[in-house]
C-alpha cells in the first residue's frame, strides 16, 4: 500500500468499517459454521475484504475465497485488447462459481468501482463485452436469482467512486464523505448495528405482509409524466429486507435496503412513465428516461442523455424491453434524504420507487422455489440477460393497488405510504 493509499484509508473510520464487515457476515449472509464464502471485490477494497474474512472465520467459515478486480486492468483491455476479445468472457470462472453456489457456498460482492470508468471507451465495445459477460455469467446468475444460496452486496468507498459523488471536494475529503454516507445508509454509524437491522427488517416485513394480504391484481402509478399500470404476476409474492434462501438461511441480500418488491406480469404493463433520477450504467449517465409500454413491452423510449446506450440495453434480447421487478420505496427513505446521487444502483434504487428491466426473481412467487422456469414464464415472470433498476418515484408520485374487481386501494400518496 502506497503512502497515498494509506492517507486515503485514514479517511475511513476503522470502527465503522469493522461494523460493516460484521453486519455483512451476521446480517447480510448469516453465514453458517462450516459454510464456504466466495467474495468478489475491487482491489482497492482490500481493507474491507480483510475485515470480512476475519468476521467470517470467527463465525466458523470453512474457506473464504476472495476474487479481486482492478480498474487499471479493466482499462488496459479497452486500450490495448484486440477487437475479437470483446466478444469473450471467462466462462470457466462463472461455471466454477455456479458449482460453488450449488455446493452451498455463500456469495458476497463488494461494490465500489468508478461508475464512470468506461465513459471514455467505445460504447459498442462496452456493449459487446457486457453482453458476452452476461451470457457467460448465466450459470452463476441463475443460482443467485433463484436464491439457491445466501448472498449479499455491500459497498466500499473507493477514491474513484468518491470523486464522482463529491466532485468538488479534495480526494481525501470525498472519500471520508462517501464512507460516512455508506455507513449511515448501511446502519453501521452507531453501536448496535445488528439490532438496528433486526428492527428495520421487522418494519419491512410488516409492509410485505400487508401487500401480500391485499393480493393486488395491478398497481397504478400517477405523477408528472407518468400514467402507468403494472400488472402483477399470477401468484406473485412481495419480499423485502431479510429473505430465506433455498438452503434454509435467512439473509439480507442488499445492504443497504429500503425497498419492498415483487414480480410484475411481463405481458400486462401499459402506459407511460418517466425516470425521477438519472441511471448510471457502465460509464454512461442516462437521464430523463421516458418510455411507453404496450402489452408489457416498451415500444417507445427516449432519454435526454445516454439514449444510444439505453437503446442498446433495450435491444439486448426480447426480455430486455419487459419488466422483471417492481419496487416500492418511500420518498422519505434515508438515502433519499441524503440528497446524494451515488451513481450506484445499490444505493440509488433505495432513494425512490423503481422498476427493473429484464430478469425476474423466482423468489417473488408463492412457492417460487418449486416452480420451473416454464411455470414462472406462464405466470408472467420475465427472462432476460439483464436486470437493470431505474427510479420512477418522487414526492409527487401516487400509487394505487387495483383488485381484480376494480376496487382501488391507496398504497402511496405523494411518495409516502398511504
Amino acid at each position: 500500500m502506497t503512502a497515498h493509499q494509506r492517507n486515503l484509508s485514514a479517511s475511513i473510520d476503522p470502527v465503522k468499517l469493522d461494523r460493516l464487515a460484521e453486519v455483512a457476515v451476521k446480517v447480510g449472509l448469516r453465514l453458517r459454521p462450516g459454510q464456504d464464502l466466495l467474495l468478489t471485490a475491487p482491489a482497492v477494497a482490500l481493507p474491507l475484504v480483510r475485515k470480512i474474512a476475519e468476521h467470517a472465520y470467527r463465525a466458523g467459515a470453512g474457506l473464504v475465497t476472495p476474487l479481486l478486480s482492478d480498474e487499471e486492468v479493466t482499462l488496459s483491455r479497452y486500450r490495448h485488447g484486440h477487437d475479437g476479445s470483446f466478444d469473450r468472457a471467462a466462462n470457466w470462472l462463472y461455471e466454477g462459481m455456479a458449482k460453488a453456489f450449488a455446493a452451498n457456498t455463500a456469495r458476497l460482492a463488494i461494490v465500489g468501482d468508478d461508475p464512470m470508468l468506461l465513459s471514455g471507451q467505445d460504447p459498442a465495445r462496452v456493449a459487446r463485452a457486457s453482453k458476452a459477460n452476461s451470457i457467460a455469467y448465466q450459470p452463476a446468475l441463475e443460482k443467485i436469482v433463484n436464491f439457491e444460496t445466501n448472498w449479499n452486496i455491500i459497498a466500499y468507498p473507493s477514491p474513484s467512486w468518491a470523486r464522482q459523488v463529491f466532485a468538488d471536494d479534495p480526494e481525501d475529503v470525498a472519500v471520508a464523505k462517501l464512507a460516512d454516507a455508506i455507513f449511515s445508509a448501511s446502519r453501521v454509524d452507531q453501536d448496535g448495528a445488528v439490532a438496528a437491522w433486526e428492527k428495520h427488517n421487522a418494519v419491512l416485513r410488516e409492509r410485505t405482509e400487508w401487500l401480500n394480504g391485499q393480493r393486488f391484481h395491478a398497481l397504478h402509478y400517477s405523477g408528472p409524466g407518468t400514467d402507468l399500470t403494472i400488472g402483477l404476476a399470477d401468484g406473485h409474492e412481495w419480499e423485502g429486507g431479510a429473505s430465506t434462501a433455498k438452503n434454509g438461511i435467512t439473509c439480507n441480500p442488499n445492504i443497504p435496503t429500503e425497498e419492498v418488491f415483487t414480480t410484475p406480469h411481463c405481458r400486462r404493463v401499459s402506459g407511460h412513465v418517466v425516470s425521477s433520477k438519472p441511471l448510471s450504467y457502465q460509464g454512461t449517465l442516462i437521464d430523463d428516461i421516458a418510455v411507453k409500454f404496450e402489452e408489457g413491452r416498451i415500444v417507445e423510449a427516449r432519454a435526454s442523455r445516454g439514449e444510444e446506450v439505453l437503446t442498446k440495453v433495450l435491444d439486448t434480447d426480447e426480455g430486455a424491453r419487459r419488466l422483471g421487478e417492481v419496487a416500492l420505496v418511500p420518498h422519505s427513505s434515508p438515502i433519499s434524504k441524503s440528497g446524494l446521487l451515488f451513481f450506484n444502483t445499490l444505493f440509488d434504487e433505495n432513494a425512490a420507487s423503481h422498476i427493473a428491466l429484464g430478469q425476474c426473481y423466482s423468489k417473488c412467487f408463492v412457492d417460487g422455489a418449486r416452480l420451473t422456469p416454464q411455470q414462472i414464464a406462464a405466470q408472467g415472470g420475465n427472462a432476460s440477460l439483464i436486470h437493470i433498476d431505474w427510479m420512477i418515484g418522487s414526492e409527487k408520485t401516487d400509487v394505487d393497488g387495483l383488485h381484480v374487481d376494480g376496487r382501488r386501494v391507496p398504497v402511496f400518496r405523494k411518495g409516502e405510504w398511504a
